[in-house]
């Protein structure tokens, strides 16, 4: 090895393009498919597709992921009509990449986009009205277990 090469090498280091370092976990960019916006403008959960996993945010923390989004698309959606009917105004946008596979999906079950959305959002409903009524059902059970034992101690004792 010549007594020059160290020095040759140097200036052809100093001379070559800076690369970026590869990171081995670098995380792929986050795309935005479907937000849900209140009335003041911020952003109070989305569905974002990173890689080939989609990704649901509520309240800017990551909650979940799927290979289907559509079932977020509905959660996020029941989410907007309970907002609305507790008197806030949200919008709910998502992009035509989305919009294609609900089609695709209703279109195998021969429904109409909307119906068939309509009909996931209504299980999120009818899963909400089964707790309620589950709840009721508990306080009803309980109430009839107290009502015997007070009417016992009413009766008089001999």
């Amino acid at each position: 090895m010549s007594k020059q090469s160290k020095a040759k090498r140097d200036k052809r280091k100093k001379q070559a393009p800076r690369r970026p370092f590869a990171r081995l976990n670098a995380q792929q960019q986050i795309q935005n498919h479907a937000v849900l916006v209140n009335e003041e403008g911020q952003v109070v959960a989305a569905i974002g597709l990173q890689g080939n996993e989609w990704l649901l945010a509520i309240g800017g923390q990551t909650m979940g992921n799927a290979d289907n989004p559509v079932p977020m698309l509905a959660m996020l959606k029941h989410l907007a009509n309970v907002q609305e009917k507790e008197g806030r105004k949200v919008t709910l946008e998502y992009s035509a990449q989305l919009q294609q596979m609900i089609d695709d999906l209703a279109d195998d079950e021969g429904k109409t986009a909307d119906d068939y959305l309509a009909g996931l959002v209504a299980e999120f409903e009818g899963v909400e009205g089964e707790e309620a009524a589950d709840v009721a059902e508990a306080s009803e059970a309980a109430e009839q277990a107290d009502a015997p034992a007070a009417d016992a101690d009413e009766q008089p004792k001999a």
